[in-house]
């Protein structure tokens, strides 16, 4: 699916020092799906630029400029310590939405997050679906013009 990694932006101190937190595997897993984060938003038009600070510790994707999705946030949940998670706003139906498409490729938790381990190869396709899916979330909702 992604046809081309565009270079993500230098890792900001705090995202660097909220990431050193994991293990080296899980670490590089994570800088992965951050990569394809703003690989996805940099080819999907109307997300335009992203935001990328912490929130509740980790790192996190806004779509501030255009408000154009739901925010992604990278970490790992309690029920799976040894996957990384990629965990979506729970008020939307976007686990919903994931599971019912994409129930081989990933597990999951709860209405929150795909889990992925880290050492396994990426489902990049998949995984690039989603965090489009995500990234134009809001512009899904907006009714379309008659």
């Amino acid at each position: 699916m992604p046809e081309q990694l565009v270079s993500a932006p230098p890792v900001p101190e705090p995202v660097v020092q909220a990431l050193a937190r994991y293990s080296e595997p899980m670490r590089q897993r994570l800088l992965d799906i951050r990569e394809l984060i703003f690989t996805i938003a940099a080819q999907t038009n109307g997300v335009g630029p992203l935001t990328e600070t912490l929130k509740w510790g980790e790192p996190a994707y806004l779509t501030e400029a255009s408000r154009s999705g739901s925010t992604i946030r990278l970490g790992m949940v309690r029920s799976a310590p040894d996957k990384c998670a990629v965990l979506f706003n729970c008020q939307t139906t976007l686990i919903d939405t994931f599971r019912a498409h994409f129930a081989d490729d990933f597990t999951f938790d709860g209405n929150r997050a795909l889990l992925l381990p880290a050492a396994s190869p990426l489902p990049a396709t998949p995984l690039a679906l989603c965090l489009r899916a995500a990234l134009t979330y809001h512009l899904a909702q907006k009714p379309r013009p008659r």
